[in-house]
């Protein structure tokens, strides 16, 4: 039997106290009622230890959940500009947002290093660097080839302890960056998508390939480079319902285990 799971989110803090989100699921108030430290405090009628929301790229399974985070005060959105743009100019997000509780836009780094901060901008001890990604955009997008920065991977770094996490739920491939980042990093989440290119096929004969959706299948491609990469924690997550992974009695998932890869499940937890 499969274990239900929920939609890929991902919460980080460099403290226990504040934390920011990387993508928001169509899961999120889910979530976030199984994750003690997210609970708001008993202080306060209305508050909550969330600090920002951090955006891989535009598809509902990550951004849906702000819906459910428009309560309170402005909600601080990292993003591309072409992430912005399409939830923007596509699906209103930042009109509907600014109805409720106002939303602030952040872009991302993408060529050095930079200070993760707070709400209040004082520095909330991780920095943080994107990596773009070639993607296609998603379905409620333009169609034709994605503008630079619809999809990214995100670096974070524990300037206190040093420690490098590495988030990537949509790669299509492993660009020279994005494999100079996996080798670099302590941990790394990433696209567990499909398990083979043609695994959709099951569903019907005309369903797009793995590639054409934008991830890098398993079979005969992520897995035998995250096996050879030195981070002490290699976890697949975004997988699909299809994918054979999810059986803990598959053979898939036991090539996969035995490449030293863990299977994402909710409440997975570790430190760096």
């Amino acid at each position: 039997m499969i274990p239900s799971q929920t939609q890929s989110s991902v919460a980080i803090s460099s403290d226990g106290s504040h934390w920011f989100l990387i993508n928001a699921s169509p899961d999120i108030r889910a979530q976030l009622g199984a994750f003690a430290p997210l609970h708001p405090a008993a202080a306060s009628t209305r508050n909550n230890p969330l600090e920002a929301v951090l955006l891989t790229n535009a598809d509902l399974d990550h951004t849906a959940g702000l819906l459910f985070l428009r309560e309170g005060q402005p909600l601080h959105l990292h993003a591309s500009k072409a992430v912005r743009e399409y939830l923007s100019n596509n699906l209103a997000f930042t009109s509907l947002l600014t109805a409720f509780c106002g939303v602030v836009w952040h872009e991302l780094p993408f060529d050095q290093w930079t200070p993760l901060p707070l709400k209040n901008g004082q520095p909330s001890g991780l920095a943080y660097r994107a990596i773009p990604l070639r993607s296609p955009p998603p379905v409620f997008g333009l169609t034709g080839d994605s503008p630079e920065g619809q999809s990214s991977a995100f670096l974070f770094k524990d300037e206190r302890t040093g420690g490098v996490l590495l988030m990537a739920p949509d790669a299509s491939e492993i660009t020279r960056e994005l494999e100079a980042a996996l080798r670099g990093a302590d941990a790394v989440l990433f696209d567990g998508t499909f398990w083979s290119e043609d695994e959709l096929a099951v569903i019907g004969a005309s369903a797009r390939k793995a590639s054409a959706m934008g991830h890098l299948p398993i079979k005969n491609g992520s897995l035998e480079i995250l096996s050879q990469i030195p981070a002490r924690h290699r976890i697949y997550l975004h997988i699909n319902n299809t994918n054979p992974i999810l059986s803990p009695g598959s053979v898939e998932r036991q090539m996969v285990e035995n490449a030293g890869m863990v299977v994402g499940q909710d409440g997975l937890e570790f430190d760096l």
